[in-house]
This record gives C-alpha cells, sequence and structure tokens, in this order.
C-alpha cells in the first residue's frame, strides 16, 4: 500500500516534549502515514527516546545529524527522505489533535490545495491562534506578518520540491519565507478555521531568538538576502 502522508519532525534537546508530541501522530485517526523524525545532534535523552518509538513502531524512521544543523537544513533532509505526496509538518514540543491529518489529507483531496494550514490553541492560555487577525485576507497580512502557524502545514512535496525546498539561507523565519514564496508562486492555499493543533509557546523558538526572527523577517519583507 503507498503511504499516503509523510510526518516530518526535526527535534533538538527536547527531552521534556517529544514524548508526547510523537504519540500525539500516533494516536491520529488516519493511520496511512511514515513518520520521520531528524534529531539534530542533541546532548540530552532526545535521540534515546526517540529510538524507542521507532524499535516499537515501523512507520518511525529516525535520522541523526553528526552535528548541529539548525531546523532549516534539518528539514530539508526530511523533505528529501520523504516517500510520499503529501508532507505533514510536526514540531517537536507541540501536539496534534487525534483528527488533524485525517481533515487535511480530506481537504487537500476534495479541493485539490496546494498546501494546508489550521488554526491552534496557545498550551499556555488557552486561546485559539491566530486570534482576530486570522480574519484579515493573507495575502495582505503576510506583507507584515507571518499568517500561518508552520507545525500545522501539510503541502504537496511536489509543491515545496518546484521551490527548492526551504531556502537554507534563512536559518531563522523559514516558515515565513515559504508562505511568502507560495503567495508568489500563486499557489492554492487554505488556512483551516479549525484549532487541530495545540502550539506550546513556552520556550518557542521564535521568542527565543526574537532579534534574529526579525531580521530574517525584515529580509524576506524587503526581498533582500540575509547576510
Amino acid at each position: 500500500m503507498t503511504v499516503e502522508v509523510s510526518v516530518i519532525m526535526s527535534v533538538y534537546n527536547d527531552q521534556s516534549n517529544v514524548s508526547s508530541s510523537i504519540k500525539s501522530i500516533l494516536d491520529q485517526t488516519f493511520k496511512n502515514f511514515e513518520f520521520l523524525i531528524l534529531d539534530d545532534n542533541s546532548t540530552d535523552s532526545t535521540f534515546e527516546k526517540i529510538k524507542k518509538f521507532e524499535e516499537q513502531d515501523d512507520r518511525i524512521k529516525v535520522f541523526r545529524n553528526i552535528e548541529n544543523e539548525g531546523l532549516t537544513k534539518s528539514l530539508n533532509t526530511l523533505l528529501r527522505n520523504a516517500s510520499s505526496k503529501l508532507i505533514a509538518r510536526q514540531d517537536s514540543d507541540d501536539i496534534s489533535l487525534p483528527d488533524r491529518l485525517q481533515l487535511q489529507v480530506n481537504e487537500m483531496k476534495t479541493n485539490n490545495y496546494d498546501a494546508i494550514y489550521t488554526r491552534a490553541i496557545n498550551k499556555q492560555n488557552k486561546k485559539k491562534i491566530p486570534g482576530i487577525s486570522y480574519y484579515i485576507p493573507s495575502k495582505i497580512l503576510i506583507k507584515y506578518k507571518n499568517p500561518f502557524i508552520h507545525g500545522t502545514l501539510m503541502i504537496k512535496k511536489e509543491v515545496i520540491k518546484s521551490l527548492n525546498y526551504y531556502e537554507e539561507a534563512f536559518y531563522y523565519a523559514q516558515d515565513y519565507k515559504l508562505a511568502w514564496e507560495l503567495y508568489k508562486n500563486n499557489y492554492k492555499i487554505r488556512n483551516l478555521n479549525k484549532a487541530l493543533y495545540v502550539l506550546n509557546t513556552k520556550n518557542n523558538l521564535s521568542e527565543k531568538f526574537r532579534n534574529e526572527q526579525n531580521y530574517y523577517a525584515n529580509c524576506i519583507r524587503k526581498q533582500i538576502n540575509p547576510n
């Protein structure tokens, strides 16, 4: 049977959250997927934890960088190893609700979208995100900020491959750069008005490296390459 979805996760030093994140994918109502997990040379027990899951479920394939490469390069490694026509993102400190993959696959098939994002629940304050900005057309909002939650992405592999995967010059804000390129190239995108994901904003990478994120985001808006 052909595997319909490749779920990809890059993880670095996230021993406290990675197990619950992996379980949320294994507990999906949609079962026809492979789960590719790359450890970006963690120095805690993350790698050992994900290897145990690989031993228990043959849908899981574990990779490991010999040195820390960062999220952008790690995601591209996973993409190049993915065998399915549909790619789903999952961040190692977040949770996918049980029907996430099934609902996204249904929407992709029914409406032939090139990419689908969804709303999420903020784990810390329980609010739905994006909030009011969800109702601003994404084509307008993207000129000022990334309107999407990267971990909720499902995208056709042929689409992200046509964009040469994630642009590796963008060590940060690679999610914003991808969304920008999707709109620039007139791909058919949907942001579902359903919260199918729980976003952990505590110790969030974007918050820890806000200055770096802002620099790369400004490069995207100005359409220039980062230094």
